[in-house]
């Protein structure tokens, strides 16, 4: 059952993703991608990754299609109809590119394979220690939370120092171009600031 829940997950993310790739209304292509980013939180609980289907949900679904949308407040919805010449070293790129990571996916284990070298590392340790160092029932939140909270930390303050990032671009464009003509004399609608 759960095999025929992955096939139709990945079907539908196959399809949107080709139906984002053919859409020119930026607005439809931002809503897409937000609900492929759903389908991927939705794939990864269904392969008992939670945390990362979480972290998907809220920064893929959430604050991404937030920033897209804000972005397209500032420009059109439309995507140019300009003729650009199709890019054969690009191309060229991509498809390299993808068949050496199709490739690279032949020496990987089987998916959840107990014999896989992920399990054996440092999983027994956490599993037999777990309870006597943190007590948090859930292994998940204590291996997140403490044996790899530097970890954890890090990734926060990337998405936190990325995200005042994209507001500082977003706003800060307008705050300086204000400034500027207000020096320049100029009054916000375009005449004298006298």
């Amino acid at each position: 059952m759960i095999d025929v829940i992955h096939i139709v997950l990945f079907t539908f993310l196959a399809v949107i993703a080709i139906a984002i790739i053919r859409l020119r209304d930026l607005f439809a292509a931002v809503m897409l991608m937000g609900i492929f980013s759903l389908l991927s939180a939705s794939l990864f609980t269904v392969m008992d990754a939670v945390d990362v289907a979480f972290t998907e949900a809220a920064v893929g679904a959430g604050i991404s299609t937030i920033l897209m949308l804000a972005t397209l407040s500032l420009t059109t919805s439309k995507e140019s109809r300009l003729y650009q010449r199709p890019q054969p070293l690009a191309l060229i790129a991509v498809l390299l590119t993808g068949a050496a990571l199709v490739y690279a996916t032949f020496d990987m284990p089987r998916y959840g394979d107990p014999a896989a070298p992920i399990h054996h590392h440092v999983a027994d340790d956490y599993i037999e220690r777990i309870d006597d160092d943190i007590g948090v029932p859930n292994m998940v939140t204590a291996i997140l939370a403490s044996y790899r909270g530097y970890d954890t930390w890090g990734e926060t303050t990337v998405i936190f120092t990325a995200g005042v990032g994209v507001m500082l671009l977003l706003g800060g464009g307008r705050t300086v171009y204000r400034i500027r003509r207000r020096k320049d004399g100029r009054s916000e609608d375009g005449g004298s600031a006298s």
